[in-house]
């Protein structure tokens, strides 16, 4: 068996400024970059998403929001807007995983 690719991550840089990663699915394949938004708005996304155009142009395509669940332990919640409709998932660690840097993209089921 290949060595295979890794798909459905982000990575983020030491100081957490920005990431850069992948989603993938059977309907789509894209290398995403995230760059942390600063805003005194509670409500705004922690990250601003880009893409790439066929053309390559950098576009935004989404945010990651911080979020907490109900044990009030803080996650990330990914929305990008992908060709027919938006993606959701949170990002997480895959279990066992020692690199604190990286996490693992977990799409919702619609």
């Amino acid at each position: 068996m290949k060595n295979l690719e890794r798909l459905n991550y982000v990575r983020f840089d030491e100081r957490g400024e920005t990431f850069e990663g992948n989603i993938a699915s059977l309907e789509f394949d894209e290398d995403i970059r995230g760059v942390k938004l600063e805003s005194s708005n509670t409500g705004a996304p922690a990250y601003r998403v880009f893409g790439k155009t066929p053309k390559d142009r950098e576009v935004e395509i989404g945010a990651v929001w911080r979020r907490k669940n109900d044990q009030g332990q803080e996650y990330l919640q990914l929305s990008v807007h992908m060709p027919g409709r938006t993606v959701r998932a949170n990002l997480g660690k895959y279990p066992g995983e020692t690199d604190d840097s990286l996490m693992s993209v977990i799409f919702w089921r619609d």
